[in-house]
């Protein structure tokens, strides 16, 4: 019991500090999602708009390759359109409670990357460069040439902040919640040092496969310099709980890396704010739906107010 306990704190550590998924991300992401949220969305019957923008769940060609793709809410003159972008390991239907809720104000949608959800399988190894390309898929069916706000957790974070830099045409507005580090190898590596053993030396190990591409996404993602995205408005949201704390001796470390990390993204525009929800842990919009919905909100109307 003590061992499979073990392996399941190790997963969910990996998967956080990595922001990337592992076998087993995805089973936990499906425990804690929002069951009747979850059913809503992939039950419900595709159905297009009068300005034929997709409402609800429907799976779209991009590039030859099938997107799982969900909408709801309406769109309204000078509105940015909300797309939700899921962390590593996880898929659309964690973001269904958040999406229902942004919903009733605003146009909002999410997807499922290559190789997360219901969407197609990568053919080989995906970079942020491929994967913008099939984001850029996306916002057209579903944004059009509509505005955009991209609210990212975790490894979608890192890749809406990536996105936004070379689309300041289109997107208008980021929120990066507990969004993975600029500079994840460098902190890691710093953090845990090769001599560590035992479930650090793991943890290390394993997200560092995980940053090489040995994820069901297949994505490689590299340390980089926080580019600037102009002056759109952006939130940034670390979490408050403590939870990286329990890896052995090394803990305390990554909890001041990953806070750098957050203070990194910064950098992404001349109008960054940074914050804290207090009573979270990695799953922000989770923990504390209401922050994650308020500064989404936050940041769609001051992106409406300089369209």
């Amino acid at each position: 019991m003590k061992r499979n306990s073990r392996k399941s704190t190790l997963i969910a550590l990996c998967c956080t500090v990595a922001g990337v998924g592992l076998a087993g991300c995805a089973e936990s992401s499906k425990a804690d999602s929002d069951p009747s949220a979850s059913e809503s969305i992939s039950g419900a019957a595709a159905r297009a708009d009068d300005e034929g923008l997709l409402t609800r769940a429907k799976k779209i060609k991009v590039d030859g390759r099938s997107v799982n793709v969900s909408c709801s809410g309406r769109w309204a003159e000078g509105k940015p359109v909300i797309v939700l972008m899921h962390g590593g390991g996880d898929s659309l239907k964690k973001l269904a409670g958040v999406q229902k809720t942004l919903g009733k104000k605003n146009r909002v949608c999410s997807y499922d990357r290559l190789g997360a959800g219901a969407s197609d399988q990568p053919e080989g190894p995906q970079t942020l460069k491929s994967g913008g390309k099939v984001l850029t898929g996306v916002l057209d069916r579903v944004a059009g040439d509509r505005p955009v706000v991209l609210a990212g957790h975790s490894l979608g974070g890192l890749i809406a902040a990536r996105y936004a830099p070379d689309h300041q045409d289109r997107v208008k507005g980021l929120v990066l919640m507990d969004a993975t580090s600029p500079t994840q190898r460098a902190d890691l590596t710093k953090g845990i040092p090769e001599s560590a053993t035992g479930p650090a030396a793991e943890l290390r190990d394993q997200t560092l496969a995980v940053l090489n591409g040995k994820s069901p996404e297949k994505l490689v993602v590299p340390d980089g310099k926080v580019r600037s995205a102009g002056n759109i408005p952006v939130e940034v949201i670390k979490h408050g709980k403590q939870y990286l704390a329990a890896v052995p001796e090394y803990g305390p470390g990554l909890e001041r890396a990953w806070t750098r990390g957050q203070h990194k993204w910064l950098a992404v525009s001349s109008r960054s704010h940074l914050s804290t929800a207090k009573k979270s842990e990695h799953y922000i919009y989770l923990d504390q739906p209401d922050v994650a919905v308020k500064a989404i909100r936050r940041v769609a109307s001051r992106a409406a107010d300089h369209a």
